[in-house]
């Protein structure tokens, strides 16, 4: 079982407009085949360290929310945050931008921190047994349209 993927891709943008495209966390859905909505929780109306968001997720049939707290943000090169429940930390999300001869490359990436136990239990709230093939394939597609939005 793979617990970490990444994925890198060439955008033909400088990084700042890449950083404000996926710092306003608004427009996720745009490029996310899975995290269709996004809205700030809390005291939080803008990326801060420990700021929380809420994801809503969609796989075919099945539907979920997810909380996350950013855990490091660097503009405009690394915005990093984790799924969270509660004090549980499951997952661990980001982006990191570089700049590039042609714009920006970007990276994606995901760390798996559920134990088998919760990964068994969660893959039937979600319908992914196999998060790591599902979450790269998911990757390419949001910075594919990542780049169409900004490029």
């Amino acid at each position: 079982m793979d617990t970490h993927v990444e994925v890198t891709r060439n955008i033909g943008a400088a990084p700042e407009d890449i950083w404000a495209a996926i710092t306003d966390i608004t427009r996720m859905g745009e490029w996310s085949p899975e995290c269709h909505t996004c809205r700030w929780v809390g005291d939080a109306s803008g990326p801060a360290l420990g700021a929380r968001f809420e994801g809503q997720n969609r796989n075919g049939e099945h539907e979920w929310t997810t909380e996350v707290e950013i855990v490091e943000l660097d503009a405009p090169r690394r915005f990093v945050f984790e799924g969270v429940v509660g004090d549980y930390h499951f997952s661990r999300w980001g982006y990191v931008i570089e700049p590039a001869d042609t714009g920006s490359a970007v990276t994606e990436f995901w760390d798996e921190l559920r134990g088998p136990d919760i990964i068994e239990m969660t893959s039937t709230i979600s319908g992914v047994a196999d998060r790591a093939p599902h979450n790269r394939a998911g990757m390419e597609r949001t910075l594919e349209r990542l780049a169409a939005a900004v490029e």
